[in-house]
């Protein structure tokens, strides 16, 4: 059974910045001619569209007794409280307050977040930070799950 789901797009803009850089490798290859100036823009554009993609189509699941992240999946038994992190405290837990042996699923254009405790004693990891639209949504999922 699953019980939540989200996948982190990039903002639409991101998308202008594809198609830019296809146009800028357009024009570099301009001088060699109409045929690679086509090429330059097609698999500019092509590239930097799968890299957007690929940095952009991260998943947040709950899934049976599982929480997967990006690529961590961490059994929910393991996690402890969970803390839904408005903008500016999500900035705070990303800057200052972060600390380098957590597990982060930072995407910046997403302003809120969920901090979630890993209470395994044999995890050297003290939090999940997760980067969410619905930080209530995954909290009560999480809650859910455990209940």
């Amino acid at each position: 059974m699953q019980s939540y789901e989200e996948r982190l797009t990039a903002p639409r803009s991101w998308w202008l910045v594809a198609a830019l850089a296809g146009v800028a490798l357009a024009l570099i290859l301009l001088p060699f001619g109409p045929l690679p100036m086509l090429g330059g823009l097609i698999g500019g554009g092509a590239l930097a569209a799968v890299v957007i993609s690929s940095y952009g189509s991260a998943r947040i699941r709950v899934v049976a007794d599982s929480l997967v992240a990006g690529e961590a999946r961490i059994p929910v038994s393991a996690l402890g409280t969970a803390e839904v992190l408005d903008a500016e405290e999500a900035l705070a837990w990303r800057t200052r307050k972060a600390d380098p042996r957590a597990f982060m699923l930072l995407r910046s254009y997403i302003p809120t977040a969920l901090r979630v405790e890993v209470t395994d004693p044999e995890d050297p990891t003290p939090y999940l930070y997760v980067s969410t639209r619905d930080p209530e949504g995954l909290a009560a999922a999480l809650a859910a799950v455990k209940a």
